[in-house]
């Protein structure tokens, strides 16, 4: 053998010394780490479903896109420094760390786009941040409350929502109608909330993104060998909730109403949160299927009425799309899981629509005294041309 070939096969060794070396450390490697990479993958997909999703789902107001997906910039950027700032304080429970703190900041972020989607439009744009800055203690004091036993009120882990149904959706649904409540003026009232061809596309785009991430954000926390059920479970929910919705949008709608299809076809992903690692697949698709007609059943006859007797207005209906169906989903919970803790079934919901409705309430008696948007829904004062 010559010098080449020596050299060659020295070389060649080498590389397979090298390559059996790793394949041996990643093997004995750190579990953790592996599973931190996995968890990184997730937060991504949050994070799009975030800016993307939320944003252009928000985008069907004709005349306010920009302000639209400013505003979600803007919330989210304060969101997610604002939870690691007062989670570390030591106020609610256990600091946040590495990439599952990560999460738990964007489920914070979610919640609190929920709750802005109740008075899109009608806020001054730093009047969106006012919002983000008395939204996170309430949200953070209900969670620490039911996930983490505060007060001794719910026993750690009795209180079933992996995906949020209660604490993200449900939450953020009432929060946003109590701000409502104390924020509406009768200008707002009397002024129509419009959409047209182009913003209804956006908003389909952004219902697209939220349909296609949210199985990594009902399965972001969940143990590793639940991932694979959870997705399956979260995508026939959705399949379930967005073929009801056509159904009831034509029989309600006599036509297929665009806002039902963006909207309501989401449903699933929200109901199936609390039981989304807990329940068999054709439990999933019915949770979903029942949460699309809710949420279309929302939207096309309880919202006007709704609206009026409170004399509110809701831009975006959380209610019909995160509050009926996040509830739903807490409900489905005492139904189809097995031994379960009722009481701390039924006390958490209880704590989250009485700590959501009130603080809301409270925080758009704040922000009605820093003043009114003089043209609601019209990009152009803000956004000088």
């Amino acid at each position: 053998m010559n010098k080449r070939s020596l050299l060659l096969t020295a070389m060649l060794g080498c590389v397979l010394l090298t390559g059996l070396s790793t394949t041996t450390a990643f093997a004995q490697g750190d579990l953790e780490s592996i599973i931190e990479v996995q968890m990184y993958n997730r937060a991504i997909h949050i994070m799009a479903m975030l800016l993307i999703g939320f944003g252009f789902l928000m985008v069907f107001v004709r005349g306010y896109g920009l302000s639209a997906l400013t505003a979600t910039y803007l919330m989210v950027a304060v969101a997610i420094p604002g939870y690691f700032l007062l989670k570390t304080s030591g106020w609610f429970g256990h600091a946040p760390h590495g990439i599952q703190g990560l999460i738990l900041t964007e489920f914070a972020a979610a919640s609190l786009l929920i709750c802005a989607g109740a008075v899109l439009g009608r806020l001054k744009m730093w009047q969106y941040m006012v919002l983000a800055i008395l939204f996170l203690p309430a949200y953070l004091l209900n969670e620490w409350i039911l996930l983490e036993g505060g007060w001794n009120l719910v026993a750690v882990g009795a209180f079933v929502d992996t995906g949020g149904s209660i604490v993200i959706h449900a939450f953020g649904a009432l929060f946003g109608l109590g701000v409502a409540i104390s924020m509406t003026t009768r200008k707002a009232q009397d002024l129509p909330v419009e959409s047209d061809a182009t913003s209804d596309r956006f908003s389909l785009l952004g219902s697209m993104v939220l349909w296609v991430f949210w199985p990594s954000f009902c399965a972001a926390l969940v143990a590793p060998e639940l991932i694979p059920a959870t997705v399956m479970n979260v995508v026939f929910a959705l399949c379930g909730s967005t073929l009801l919705t056509y159904f009831a949008t034509m029989l309600l709608r006599r036509g297929i109403d665009a806002a039902d299809i963006a909207n309501a076809t989401l449903a699933g992903g929200v109901a199936i949160g609390s039981t989304c690692d807990k329940v068999s697949l054709p439990v999933a698709f019915a949770i979903g299927a029942v949460a699309g007609f809710a949420s279309t059943f929302g939207f096309a006859v309880i919202q006007g009425k709704l609206q009026k007797g409170l004399r509110l207005v809701d831009t975006c209906g959380v209610s019909n799309l995160h509050g009926i169906p996040g509830l739903l989903g807490g409900l489905a919970a005492l139904v189809f899981v097995g031994g379960i803790d009722k009481g701390a079934q039924g006390l958490g919901i209880a704590i989250t629509v009485g700590i959501a409705l009130v603080t809301g309430l409270l925080a758009g008696k704040v922000l009605a005294l820093t003043g009114h948007r003089h043209q609601p829904y019209e990009d152009s004062e803000e956004f000088p041309d």
